[in-house]
């Protein structure tokens, strides 16, 4: 583990996590959206205990896998 893995800036929600998503999404080789969706719906709720941001979080997610649907009907 690298001295970046060990740190991180503006909070800990991802250091609490047994399995850093940053390690998972490189690990497993998934896409810029992919990416973006395991990140916001990870830390949903531990980032914030407001409900609105809870659900901004959630939003962020779908939003990137209507994205990556958008791009694979482009491709198709």
């Amino acid at each position: 583990m690298s001295k970046a893995d060990k740190t991180q800036i503006g909070g800990s929600h991802y250091k609490d996590m047994s399995i850093q998503v940053s390690d998972y999404v490189y690990s497993n080789n998934f896409n810029w959206y992919q990416g973006n969706i395991i990140k916001y719906i990870s830390r949903y709720n531990k980032k914030n205990q407001n409900t609105d941001l809870q659900i901004q979080d959630i939003e962020k997610a779908i939003h990137y896998a209507q994205l990556l649907i958008d791009k694979l009907k482009e491709n198709k």
